[in-house]
C-alpha cells in the first residue's frame, strides 16, 4: 500500500506545478476537470491523515475558516497613488523632466496595462507568505491574508531553495472578464443585485469575512511592482518581473521595453490595440523608468513617485436604442452577439454597434431588442454597453434568444466546456472561411502582401476561393480577377506574386494560418522544432504531443484532433502538393544514429550554466527526444535546483537523474559546463 505522506507529498507538488502552469505561464496541461480531481484527492487524504497537515498545502487555497474581522496594518514602504497624463502633450512634458533631471536623452521605459483591480502587497517571509494587506490609503492597510490564500496565483510557498529573509510584491486582484460574466449571470439567477464592474465584484470578494465565499469568485492577482525587500535586489525593472515570475508568482502581461519618447509613444499605441483582446479591465497604460537607480534619483512627492506616469483616457457615456442584435461566426467558430444601436456620437466619433461578448453577457445584462441602453467608450477603445435603462421600456422590447444552430451554416452550436463561449463546430462554415482567409493572410500568419480583408469579400463572392488552397490556385485564373471590381493588372500582379512568396514562409507561420486552437505564433514554433514537417506532425497522438516541453494537454488535443479530421488532412495534402513549404525533417543526428537515438530525457529544474532549451536542443542533435513528462518510457531525468515533481517521480519510477555536468560528460566532444 502506498505510503500516505508520500501519495499527499505527490499530489501536493503536481498542483504546485499545475498552478505554477496555469497562473503564472499560461500554459496549462490539464483540464479543470482533472485539476478538481486531483485537489478533492488531496483534500480527502488530508482530512483522513491530519498528521500531515500543512499550512503550505495547495488545498488551503480551497478555503478556511471565517474570521472576525480585518486588523490595519501600515505599509513599511507608502503604497502611493500615479500621478496620470490624459493627453500626449502631458506624457511629453513629463518625459522632458525626466530627462533634465537624469541627464538623460533617451531614457529607458518600461509600458505595461494599468490593470483595474484591487491593489494589494504580499509579503513573503523566507519563502512563506506572510500577510496580504489592501492599498488603503496609502500609509495603512487591512490584513487580507485569509482571502489572499484563496486567490489564484498568490502562491502559499515561493519556488526557491534559498529565498529571500522579506519579498514584499505588490499588483493587482482582479475577476477576469469570464468569471465575472458567469458570476453576474448567477446573481441575476438568485435574484440578487448584481456588481457593477469586475473591480467592483473583487473588491467586495477581498473584504468578506468568509475565504470559502471569496473563493467562489475566481479572484486572481498579477504583479507589477515591489516594496519592502531584505536580502534580493535587481538592478532594473524587467530582472524583478522575470525574478518573481521564477519564483513562482504571475506578472502583469505584454510588458514592452521602450528607449526614448517616439518609441514610447510607439508602444503605447500598440499596447491600446491590444486592449479589446485583453480578458481582463485595463483603463490606461503605466510608463515607469526600468533602470531603478533612476527611479531612486528621481524619488517620490507625498502624493506620487516621479518616476511613473499613468497615460488614461477619458471614460464617456451616452444613451441609444438597440434596433437589433446580430450574431457573429469567428475565425475558431465563437458566436458573438453584436447590439446594433441606433448612431449615437460619443468622444467626437459616431458609435453604432457594441459587442456583448458571449451569451452570459447577454443575461447579465438582461438586454433586449429595443431597449434604450447605456454606452460607454473610453479614448480609443471599442465601446461597450454598461447597462440597460429599464425604465425607460414600454413593453414593445423584444427577448434575444441565443441561436441554436449557426447563423451562417446551420450546423449545432457547442458551448465550451466549463466555458462561456458557444462555437460553430463546422471548420468550413462560410463565416468562419472568411475570418480564416483574412487571418491566414495576415501578418502574424503568412503575411500575404496584396491580400487584405476587402479583396477577400471579394474572391468569396466571386466563388473564386472556396477554401485557404484555393489562394494558391488563383495563377491559373488570372483573367477572372480582372474581372473583379477596383482590382486592376498592377492589383493583380501583386496579389499573385504576395501568394508565390508566400509559399516560402517557414512551417511554423502555415501552422499560425491554419486556424488550428489554441495554437498561436508561440506554440506554432514549439511545434515545427519538435517535429520539422508538417507530414511528421500530423501522424502525431495527443499523447506524444502532450510530451513536448510547452504543449500541455489542450493545445494537443487540439492539434490531434485538426490533423486528424477529414478537414485536416485534405487541406494539408492539398498545401503539400501545391508547393508550400510544410518544413523541412529534424537534422540527421536528431533521427536514427545519434548517441541519444532512442532515449527520451526529461529536463526539470534550474540548470546551473544552460537554459532549458538549450540542453533540450543538444538532446535533439544527438538524436534523442525531449519530453515534458515523466513516465516508465523516460530513460534519463536531468535535474537543476527546484526540479520538484517530475524528480519525484524519478526517483519513484527508478530512472537515472543527471546533473547537467553528468548530462554534458556524455557527449562525444565532451563539452564542460561554462564557468
Amino acid at each position: 500500500m502506498t505510503d500516505p505522506g508520500v501519495q499527499i507529498q505527490k499530489l501536493r507538488e503536481q498542483l504546485e506545478h499545475h498552478n505554477q502552469r496555469y497562473y503564472v505561464e499560461s500554459r496549462p496541461e490539464i483540464s479543470d476537470r482533472e485539476y478538481d480531481a486531483m485537489m478533492k484527492q488531496l483534500i480527502e487524504l488530508e482530512a483522513a491523515h491530519p498528521e500531515f497537515a500543512s499550512e503550505d498545502s495547495p488545498s488551503r487555497k480551497v478555503g478556511g475558516k471565517p474570521i472576525d474581522g480585518f486588523v490595519s496594518v501600515s505599509h513599511r514602504i507608502p503604497m502611493l497613488s500615479i500621478e496620470n497624463a490624459f493627453e500626449e502633450s502631458e506624457l511629453q512634458d513629463w518625459n522632458d523632466s525626466v530627462c533634465r533631471t537624469l541627464g538623460l536623452e533617451t531614457p529607458e521605459y518600461s509600458v505595461e496595462f494599468k490593470i483595474d483591480g484591487v491593489a494589494i502587497s504580499l509579503t513573503y517571509e523566507y519563502g512563506r507568505l506572510a500577510r496580504a494587506v489592501t492599498r488603503g490609503n496609502g500609509m495603512v492597510g487591512d490584513d487580507v491574508t485569509s482571502n489572499a490564500r484563496v486567490t489564484g496565483g498568490i502562491p502559499l510557498k515561493l519556488i526557491s531553495k534559498d529565498p529571500p529573509p522579506v519579498l514584499e510584491v505588490r499588483g493587482e486582484v482582479i475577476i477576469l472578464n469570464e468569471d465575472f460574466a458567469s458570476f453576474q449571470a448567477e446573481q441575476v439567477r438568485s435574484g440578487e443585485e448584481p456588481f457593477k464592474n469586475p473591480r467592483n465584484a473583487a473588491a467586495g470578494a477581498l473584504k468578506l469575512l468568509d475565504p470559502m465565499l471569496a473563493a467562489q469568485r475566481h479572484l486572481r492577482f498579477l504583479a507589477h511592482g515591489v516594496g519592502y525587500c531584505e536580502g534580493i535586489e535587481w538592478a532594473n525593472y524587467q530582472d524583478f518581473l522575470n525574478t518573481i515570475r521564477s519564483l513562482g508568482i504571475p506578472v502583469t502581461p505584454n510588458v514592452s521595453m521602450a528607449t526614448g519618447f517616439n518609441q514610447l509613444r510607439s508602444r503605447i499605441g500598440e499596447m491600446i490595440d491590444l486592449v479589446p483582446e485583453l480578458p481582463f479591465e485595463v483603463d490606461g497604460i503605466v510608463v515607469k523608468l526600468n533602470k531603478l537607480s533612476d527611479r531612486e534619483l528621481l524619488g517620490s512627492t507625498s502624493k506620487s513617485p516621479r518616476w511613473v506616469r499613468a497615460y488614461k483616457w477619458e471614460r464617456y457615456e451616452a444613451e441609444t436604442r438597440v434596433s437589433q442584435i446580430t450574431v457573429q461566426v469567428g475565425k475558431t467558430g465563437t458566436l458573438t452577439p453584436v447590439a446594433e444601436l441606433d448612431p449615437v456620437e460619443i468622444a467626437g466619433t459616431t458609435v453604432s454597434r457594441a459587442s456583448l461578448h458571449n451569451r452570459d453577457e447577454v443575461e447579465r445584462l438582461g438586454i433586449r431588442i429595443g431597449d434604450r441602453v447605456i454606452v460607454e467608450k473610453a479614448g480609443k477603445i471599442i465601446p461597450h454597453i454598461l447597462r440597460v435603462n429599464e425604465a425607460a421600456r414600454d413593453g414593445a422590447e423584444v427577448e434575444f434568444r441565443f441561436p441554436e444552430s449557426c447563423p451562417n451554416c446551420g450546423t449545432s452550436v457547442v458551448q465550451d466546456d466549463g466555458g462561456v463561449y458557444v462555437r460553430c463546430p463546422n471548420p468550413q462554415c462560410p463565416a468562419q472561411l472568411r475570418e480564416t482567409l483574412i487571418f491566414f493572410a495576415s501578418r502574424p500568419a503568412m503575411d500575404i502582401d496584396g491580400l487584405g480583408e476587402k479583396l477577400v469579400d471579394q474572391l468569396l463572392g466571386a466563388g473564386l476561393v472556396k477554401g485557404i488552397s484555393d489562394l494558391y490556385r488563383l495563377s491559373g485564373k488570372r483573367d477572372q480577377l480582372l474581372q473583379l471590381d477596383r482590382l486592376g493588372e498592377k492589383s493583380v500582379d501583386k496579389l499573385l506574386a504576395g501568394l508565390e512568396a508566400s509559399k516560402q514562409q517557414p512551417l511554423w507561420r502555415l501552422l499560425t494560418g491554419l486556424n488550428i486552437r489554441h495554437v498561436g505564433q508561440s506554440n506554432a514554433q514549439v511545434l515545427q522544432r519538435a517535429f520539422g514537417t508538417i507530414e511528421l506532425l500530423s501522424t502525431r497522438t495527443a499523447e506524444q504531443l502532450a510530451c513536448v516541453h510547452e504543449i500541455g494537454t489542450v493545445i494537443a488535443d487540439s492539434v490531434a484532433r485538426f490533423f486528424q479530421s477529414d478537414y485536416g488532412r485534405q487541406l494539408t495534402a492539398e498545401l503539400q502538393e501545391l508547393g508550400l513549404n510544410t518544413g523541412v525533417p529534424v537534422p540527421a543526428s536528431d533521427a536514427e544514429g545519434g548517441i541519444f537515438s532512442g532515449k527520451t530525457f526529461v529536463v526539470t529544474g534550474t540548470l546551473p550554466t544552460m537554459g532549458r532549451d538549450e540542453i533540450e536542443q543538444i538532446i535533439r542533435d544527438h538524436g534523442g527526444r525531449a519530453s515534458g513528462s515523466v513516465s516508465k518510457k523516460t530513460h534519463f531525468v536531468i535535474a537543476g535546483e527546484a526540479a520538484g515533481s517530475k524528480l519525484t517521480k524519478a526517483q519513484e519510477l527508478g530512472i537515472p537523474v543527471l546533473t547537467e555536468a553528468e548530462f554534458l560528460a556524455m557527449l562525444p566532444e565532451q563539452r564542460s559546463p561554462v564557468t
